[in-house]
């Protein structure tokens, strides 16, 4: 079923069309524009938005956030967007997110508590909501068990270890590179980072780039590499590792680690100046906390769901092999992925600049 789903979404994929410069469109129904990570058309995800429309909307891709950010403020028109627990906050300083009613939503009750205390993600002091979790996990190791064992990967330093020269690949993503790099120097709070501690992160870093066989966009580019052959270490998501285990691939993750791993959270808001249909967006909002989702998402991506009782409904054998099973061992030693304050952001992003050029 996966193997038909991924071809479904290549084919569309060659057939994209352009939008505004360089993003990629995968074009169905009009009336709703998404901005997105590429995968995320998968319509096993939006359920319900088929069903009643008898098509998906029209999704458009960015490589990460900030590509998105800068797009978005230059003029680019969407319905819908799909930041994460980092970027909520500046999307919404920036004035590029519209308050949602939550009134039209289902299951927002049902959403998962934890992420309703999480400050700033859902909600603001003035009780406007401004973002529908839908999905969470890890950037964490991900490696070939045939050429790599998990004692010479106990520690996230083996990023830099000369022995994995030209065998590593982490995403060309500022906040998974610098959430790596913050663990590895003992920082489990990047929010409050010092000079100092920004100075040793990207001098690891630096010595990180030297193992560099590629630096990764999508999940998809980091699988051929590693199911290829090119890649025997990356810090990668949990999709990663879920999707090649299926096909077969001796391939791990690994979430026990000295230093711990990095723990995000995504979700959907509602842009500014939406062009599209507001009734088929908030439908689609429904749609992806259907809990139907919720198996889905757990056992063919490898991700967790926003909706507490889709996640109570599955079965614990399949929780504790996709790592749900212990919410508390799941976020210890680890690193939200918070937001930081902007003048840190744009160092992290001009210098994870430098260090790719191999400077």
């Amino acid at each position: 079923m996966r193997k038909l789903i991924k071809g479904k979404i290549a084919a569309g994929l060659c057939l994209a069309l352009m939008f505004g410069g360089s993003t990629l469109a995968y074009a169905e129904d009009s009336e709703l524009i998404v901005f997105d990570w590429s995968g995320y058309e998968d319509p096993s995800f939006h359920p319900a938005y088929v069903e009643k429309y008898n098509d998906s909307p029209t999704f458009t891709f960015f490589g990460d956030e900030e590509e998105a950010f800068q797009k978005l403020r230059s003029g680019f028109k969407a319905d819908l967007g799909h930041p994460c627990s980092q970027s909520v906050v500046k999307w919404r300083e920036a004035g590029l997110l519209k308050p949602l009613d939550t009134s039209r939503i289902a299951a927002w009750d049902d959403i998962m508590p934890g992420f309703k205390a999480m400050k700033d993600l859902m909600t603001t002091e003035d009780g406007q909501a401004w973002l529908v979790p839908f999905d969470w996990g890890n950037t964490a190791v991900t490696y070939m068990t045939e050429k790599v064992t998990s004692e010479q990967v106990q520690s996230l330093k083996a990023f830099a270890d000369p022995a994995f020269e030209g065998r590593v690949s982490i995403g060309d993503n500022v906040d998974d590179a610098y959430a790596l790099a913050s663990l590895a120097i003992g920082l489990k709070d990047w929010s409050a980072m010092t000079d100092e501690q920004f100075a040793e992160a990207s001098e690891f870093l630096r010595q990180v780039h030297k193992n560099v066989r590629l630096y990764w966009t999508d999940n998809t580019e980091l699988s051929q590499a590693m199911a290829g052959g090119e890649v025997d270490l990356a810090w990668a998501w949990n999709e990663t590792a879920t999707t090649l285990q299926a096909d077969g691939v001796p391939v791990a993750i690994k979430k026990d680690t000295d230093e711990g791993l990095s723990t995000w959270v995504c979700g959907y808001t509602v842009m500014t100046d939406a062009p599209g249909s507001e009734e088929k967006a908030y439908d689609f909002l429904n749609a992806i906390l259907d809990e139907r989702v919720s198996s889905y998402i757990v056992s063919e991506w490898g991700y967790g769901h926003s909706n507490a009782k889709g996640m109570d409904a599955i079965d614990k054998e399949t929780l504790d092999a996709s790592g749900y099973g212990d919410l508390a061992a799941f976020v210890d030693k680890t690193l939200f992925q918070s937001p930081v304050p902007a003048e840190l952001k744009q160092k992290m992003i001009a210098e994870f600049e430098k260090i790719k050029a191999g400077y």
